[in-house]
């Protein structure tokens, strides 16, 4: 399986962006969905999780009312809406799959990650 990451660019604080997440498969459904996140010099932060039947239980503190992630089966593709970006959210975007009934906090239950696509904010 293949994760191909999308949209991330250089914007302004306050601006939005919308990632996107698309995977080479036909058993998308059978996978939570997570976006992560890294910024130079810190460990991978996990952003927001989402079943495969859409539920997204969890966000992180730090993206809670800003970030919406949401999936779309029939296209294989899980979006992360950002919005009332800051600077403090500058990094790289992950999108990872792990197979249902894995534990998806756990970074190390993750079977694919995609390649990542930068975001900058600027102050």
């Amino acid at each position: 399986v293949q994760l191909q990451a999308s949209g991330g660019g250089l914007v302004q604080a306050g601006d939005s962006l919308r990632l996107s997440c698309a995977a080479s498969t036909r058993a998308f459904s059978n996978y939570t969905m997570t976006w992560f996140r890294q910024a130079p010099g810190t460990e991978r932060e996990f952003v927001a999780p989402i079943t495969w039947r859409g539920s997204a239980p969890y966000y992180a503190d730090s993206v809670k009312g800003r970030f919406t992630i949401s999936r779309d089966n029939a296209k294989n593709t899980v979006y992360l809406q950002m919005n009332s970006l800051k600077p403090e959210d500058t990094a790289t975007y992950y999108c990872a799959a792990a197979t249902r009934g894995k534990n998806y906090f756990d970074r190390d239950d993750y079977d694919y990650w995609g390649q990542g696509t930068q975001v900058t904010v600027s102050s």
